[in-house]
């Protein structure tokens, strides 16, 4: 299955779906980690795992409407641990229950220490035609702090291993580590980037540090580049990224223009998404009808659940409207082409400036920390780095 791309302005206006399925396991948990991702005792039984993931796609394919899915995602944990079998099962059954937009990306999370060329050829059989793979650093010492388990050999063969199979190929960086020095990530940088694009690899997700509460980083107290470096790390970034062809589409996410995640696009312009597997969590129906869920989060529990009730859901609530308005100016800000006017006038029945604070709006304008004109509202470039605070001024 090809994808024919489409740009954050062209999805604004679909009216798909996208579902995410999580997979829970990992062969180690990472320091810096605060996913709901667990290290299994046992191996996992494959079946037992796909037909709990088929009665939750049944559940929820029965709550709502019958939009054609635009993206399915395999997130975790690591899915590259799961069997290629389980990930068909997963993809007939979407298919079959709610049908495909003829240009489907499909992605799946990958790890260097489980993911070989062989998998990648099943998984493309299967129905797969993105692989997003977590690499985090090229360089050893980094890895070592991570707390990751593959080398920088073994993250280059698994890309270039991708890279043949994959017409897509996403890698991800992490950057602004404790005792990590500005000249050093841009050397970094530069190199992944050379990389990438000698490969043809038209995407790069890249995150700053950040020590997340309930993470091994967190209760041992580490810290990662001062601020100052780790500003002047995110503006290098910006700068280098937009270089070599791959500008940021949202604040942690590159890609060339034909090469934009459209899962990650459904989150941040208020699409609709279903959420299975433990911890999963989903977003459904539209303005003043928006329905919030999440899953249980313990895979035993989880499992035991859809035993007894044909689905893992914890709780699922209809958000109230200045929730939902929030969500969507929150999420829509994160990405370079903002909050759209149309779609969001659209879904809640008011003019975008009416759900804005008046005084805030006029002061980030005059600051210029955000553009507002007939297209709808746009964080500008020197907002990105301070986005929580802008927000803040404008709700």
């Amino acid at each position: 299955m090809e994808n024919s791309h489409i740009s954050p302005t062209e999805y604004s206006e679909d009216s798909s779906m996208a579902l995410y399925v999580h997979w829970p396991w990992c062969k180690a948990k990472c320091p810096y980690c605060d996913f709901n991702s667990r290290v299994p005792i046992d191996k996992p039984d494959h079946k037992l795992w796909l037909d709990a993931y088929m009665a939750e796609m049944e559940h929820f394919a029965g709550l709502g409407g019958k939009k054609p899915l635009s993206s399915i995602f395999f997130g975790g944990g690591t899915p590259s641990t799961m069997e290629p079998e389980t990930v068909a099962g997963i993809i007939e059954h979407a298919e079959r229950l709610w049908g495909f937009q003829n240009d489907i990306e499909i992605t799946l999370e990958a790890n260097p220490t489980s993911a070989t060329r062989q998998l990648f050829t099943d998984l493309r059989r299967a129905g797969v035609n993105r692989a997003s793979i977590g690499v985090q650093s090229f360089r050893p010492e980094h890895l070592l702090f991570l707390g990751r388990e593959h080398s920088a050999e073994q993250a280059r063969t698994t890309i270039e291993d991708a890279a043949n199979i994959f017409s897509r190929v996403s890698f991800d960086l992490i950057y602004a580590l404790t005792r990590q020095t500005v000249p050093q990530w841009e050397s970094e940088l530069k190199s992944a980037l050379d990389f990438a694009t000698g490969l043809n690899i038209g995407h790069l997700s890249i995150y700053q540090l950040g020590i997340e509460p309930g993470t091994p980083f967190f209760r041992d107290n580490v810290k990662g580049a001062p601020e100052d470096d780790s500003v002047e790390m995110f503006d290098l970034t910006q700068q280098l990224t937009t270089d070599y062809g791959l500008p940021a589409y949202e604040i942690s996410n590159h890609s060339a223009a034909q090469q934009i995640s459209r899962h990650n696009m459904a989150y941040w312009q208020g699409g609709e998404y279903i959420g299975i597997g433990p911890g999963a969590h989903g977003r459904y129906g539209r303005g003043t009808k928006r329905f919030a869920h999440h899953q249980i989060a313990d895979p035993k529990n989880w499992l035991e659940k859809i035993k007894q009730s044909g689905h893992g859901t914890a709780k699922i609530k209809e958000l109230p409207v200045n929730e939902a308005i929030e969500e969507r100016i929150l999420t829509g800000l994160r990405i370079t082409s903002g909050v759209g006017r149309k779609s969001f006038e659209k879904d809640f029945s008011m003019k975008l400036e009416s759900a804005l604070d008046q005084q805030g709006l006029l002061q980030m304008l005059d600051l210029k920390m955000v553009e507002i004109d007939e297209r709808g509202l746009r964080a500008t470039s020197q907002a990105k780095i301070k986005l929580n605070s802008v927000i803040e001024r404008l709700l």
